[in-house]
């Protein structure tokens, strides 16, 4: 019993570094924002920072909703392939996954306004997931290194060799948004908008480590380890922007988002842990849960716009997003070191999206292309978020149907199952989204 009590001690100094996101991946995880809202916004790539008139474009700038004529509503649903190729020595291994939720619903009202000059009073709400966190992926392979084994030195049998490992990465939650938006056009040619966000998070992850080692006599030691972190938690933010019409084809916009001041709680299920001496389950212990809060400030958001209007035949829009990532900071706890590498590993980046949009009678076309750089200094161009979409409308009476398709490649990632130890290589990942998103708008 005293040998089964030193392995069980000795698992858990090895397994207390987690296998799960640290708190500096979560700093960057929940900064982030995907394009996901109307199917028109998609298809466009989310290029709509200087045109407005759609319940997603009043996120990139609340300005956008004093374009809207007339009160709306819409709704939208989508589908989202992943495909995941995980990398472990050599061996590859291919997890494909299908997802559907509801992603924007919302809708503006429009009032009239006699004053001289200012023109309608536009009221808008808006709720999108901005980011969906659901995935799954396994990988598999053989280091060469017994990792676990290294703590055994004063074990009489020592297992120095590597059979093998397998991982396992749960991911669920999502990250949602819900946007008030007030706006107003002044004279003929400014468009001016603020709005207030909340946003709900939650993300639920699991990670389970088998490994399989010998002593080179027969005799065997298998390791399986499961690790649960659950973080949710709310935050607000607000948006100011600005629409400016100098020609009746040119658009320019500016529009400030401010940093989402996040409260989040954790619960962190580690030391599940299973050990398997020559084929025999001698010890499993769980440390429950522990429970954890504390805050999260992510960085700030400038976005600049441009479009041009071919009269009624079809547009052009460009977006150049800029967030200073090295500002993220963690708070309400001692998070020095998180903090300092916030610092120094993470810069200020930007995202490019150019979008366009050409109308025959009531059916549209569109098309849009987004190249999203990581704010990681020392990342590979190949880790770059880079997509295209494109989609098409069509206008009844009374309102209109949307169809989009996004196509989505992380071409290199890698996931860190081994933090405290630089023998073993880390799992190279390759991502290709794909989602199809449905909208239907109504006039009020």
């Amino acid at each position: 019993m005293r040998k089964l009590y030193l392995i069980v001690m000795l698992c858990i100094t090895y397994i207390s570094s987690a296998q799960t996101l640290s708190y500096n991946d979560i700093g960057v995880l929940f900064s982030q924002e995907k394009i996901n809202g109307t199917a028109r916004y998609n298809a466009m790539s989310g290029a709509f920072g200087a045109l407005g008139g759609d319940l997603s474009s009043i996120e990139t700038n609340p300005a956008g909703a004093a374009v809207f004529l007339k009160s709306e509503f819409a709704i939208s649903l989508n589908i989202r392939n992943i495909q995941t190729t995980a990398n472990f020595y050599g061996n590859s291994e291919l997890t494909d996954n299908d997802y559907s939720n509801l992603s924007q619903a919302g809708g503006v009202f429009v009032f009239k306004n006699n004053s001289p000059n200012w023109g309608n009073v536009a009221l808008a709400f808006n709720y999108s997931t901005i980011n969906n966190f659901e995935n799954f992926w396994t990988a598999s392979g053989n280091s060469g290194f017994a990792p676990i084994s290294d703590f055994y030195d004063s074990d009489p049998v020592v297992y120095i060799n590597s059979d093998g490992q397998y991982f396992e990465n749960f991911i669920d939650g999502k990250n949602n948004k819900y946007s008030f938006t007030i706006a107003s056009q002044y004279n003929d040619n400014l468009y001016v908008g603020a709005s207030i966000s909340t946003y709900s998070i939650e993300h639920y992850q699991n990670v389970l480590i088998e490994e399989y080692n010998n002593d080179g006599n027969e005799n065997t030691f298998d390791v399986s380890q499961t690790q649960e972190l659950f973080t949710y938690g709310d935050g607000f933010s607000f948006n100011i922007g600005f629409i400016s019409k100098p020609t009746n084809n040119i658009r320019f916009g500016l529009a400030y988002q401010s940093p989402v001041w996040y409260t989040l709680s954790e619960d962190f299920s580690e030391y599940d842990v299973t050990i398997f001496e020559n084929d025999l389950n001698t010890f499993s212990e769980n440390s429950g849960v522990n429970a954890f809060d504390y805050k999260l400030r992510t960085p700030s958001k400038l976005t600049g716009s441009f479009a041009y209007i071919f009269d009624k035949q079809g547009l052009i829009s460009v977006d150049y997003i800029y967030k200073n990532y090295s500002n993220t900071k963690l708070s309400n706890a001692r998070f020095v070191a998180e903090n300092q590498e916030f610092s120094t590993n993470l810069e200020s980046v930007g995202e490019l999206r150019i979008g366009t949009e050409w109308r025959f009678k009531d059916i549209s076309v569109r098309g849009g292309y987004n190249i999203n750089k990581s704010p990681y200094k020392n990342a590979l161009e190949s880790d770059n978020y880079e997509g295209f979409s494109f989609g098409a409308g069509y206008k009844f009476k009374g309102g209109k149907l949307d169809f989009s398709y996004q196509k989505y490649n992380n071409t290199t990632a890698s996931y860190n199952f081994y933090p405290q130890y630089n023998q073993i290589n880390s799992t190279e990942l390759d991502s290709n989204t794909s989602r199809f998103t449905a909208t239907l708008v109504l006039n009020i």
